[in-house]
């Protein structure tokens, strides 16, 4: 696929970024956990947090193809540090954007594309992950103030956003239409982070539990409709599968650029690993699954730039892309050998992070189910 020149200069733009800021530091936020503070003003100086709104609110009006196109291109360095970028823009401000308020956009949105905020989406909880509708979290209307309380459990940026979208339930009698959307802000009395997550992998994502008790927020901090949550969960999702797609698509390609120029380096038996046809032979099909990934991700990128229907495209591009990039980060290890089994080389961590991949926004397992009734649906 042929790059418009616009999408060339935003892509070598977070290339450059990557490449100068984030790379000397991935081996170091892995190692430790911590995700530096200097490093996330820089990305919010990038202004890549707010790309995608328009540009009345500060953003750059970024079509959603060129922003996975970011995502991708960040991925190559550090999934966490593009999981920032995606979750402001996919699953916490990109809901805001399209059912907020006038007055919520002008009061939050605005701050997301000229101050870079970063928001979180808090839906997960210990007895609500693939069952997204199981929501104990409630929120019950006292005057002109709504009371939460409840659990939130594998929260990206906790601790780091300043806004978060909270489900909770409203009217439990409804099931899913009983589920409500509300923008939290952090600190809050009564909302407190107490825990952390200590990953495998994307271990500069700060992941961690939201504990609500009493917690008053203003009743025109609901977002959208009364038991909306659900529906706007939903959409939200479809969006971020199409990012967690092109940050699989970004860390495969990274997986097998590292293990081609590894094959090329390491000589065996008087001749480069390259030349051996077992070598050769995985990276074609590394090369082959890598390139149908991204094909996948791009067209479900494109129907959502368009405005058209993806949830369908969305499921295959996340289930298919995540599992290359766990098939291709595999084999470029197995490439490196026992050297690749060490942190002196990237793979290792690349290995780690893809895992996640798998899992969140909605598992494997999931898409496979989302797949499957839309197939079934046909006549």
């Amino acid at each position: 696929m042929k790059l418009t020149k616009e999408q060339e200069i935003i892509v070598k733009l977070a290339k450059d970024f990557s490449l100068r800021e984030v790379e000397p530091l991935a081996a170091e936020i892995d190692e430790t956990g911590e995700y530096p503070d200097e490093l996330v003003q820089k990305l919010k100086d990038t202004g890549f947090l707010g790309c995608i709104f328009p540009k009345k609110y500060g953003g750059f009006d970024t079509d959603y193809l060129t922003y996975a196109m970011i995502v991708e291109e960040v991925s190559k360095y550090d999934v966490a540090t593009s999981m920032i970028i995606s979750g402001n823009c996919s699953l916490s401000a990109g809901p805001l954007a399209k059912f907020g308020s006038e007055q919520q956009k002008e009061k939050y949105l605005t701050k997301v594309c000229n101050e870079g905020m970063i928001m979180g989406f808090a839906l997960t909880e210990p007895g609500a992950g693939s069952d997204a509708a199981g929501v104990q979290t409630t929120a019950v209307l006292d005057g002109d103030e709504w009371v939460i309380n409840g659990n939130k459990i594998f929260i990206s940026s906790a601790g780091i956003a300043d806004l978060y979208i909270v489900m909770a339930t409203t009217d439990k009698s409804k099931g899913t239409h009983g589920i409500s959307a509300f923008l939290v802000e952090y600190p809050t009395p009564g909302f407190t982070i107490p825990n952390f997550e200590n990953k495998m992998g994307i271990r500069g994502s700060h992941t961690g539990e939201l504990v609500f008790q009493n917690v008053r927020i203003p009743k025109d901090n609901l977002l959208g409709k009364l038991g909306q949550g659900f529906q706007i969960s939903m959409q939200a999702l479809d969006g971020g599968r199409i990012t967690v797609a092109a940050s699989s698509v970004g860390l495969a390609q990274r997986a097998l650029d590292e293990a081609v120029k590894y094959s090329k380096d390491r000589a065996q038996f008087g001749k480069p690993i390259s030349k051996n046809q077992g070598i050769s032979f995985m990276l074609a099909e590394m090369e082959t699954k890598l390139a149908a990934a991204r094909l996948l991700t791009y067209d479900a990128a494109s129907k959502k730039a368009a405005g058209e229907p993806h949830s369908h495209e969305a499921a295959m591009a996340k289930y298919f892309a995540s599992e290359v990039a766990n098939f291709v980060a595999d084999k470029a290890v197995q490439i490196h050998g026992g050297y690749g089994y060490t942190k002196d080389y990237v793979v290792e961590r690349l290995y780690r992070d893809a895992k996640i991949l798998e899992i969140y926004e909605g598992t494997t397992e999931i898409q496979k189910i989302v797949i499957a009734g839309h197939v079934l649906k046909r006549k």
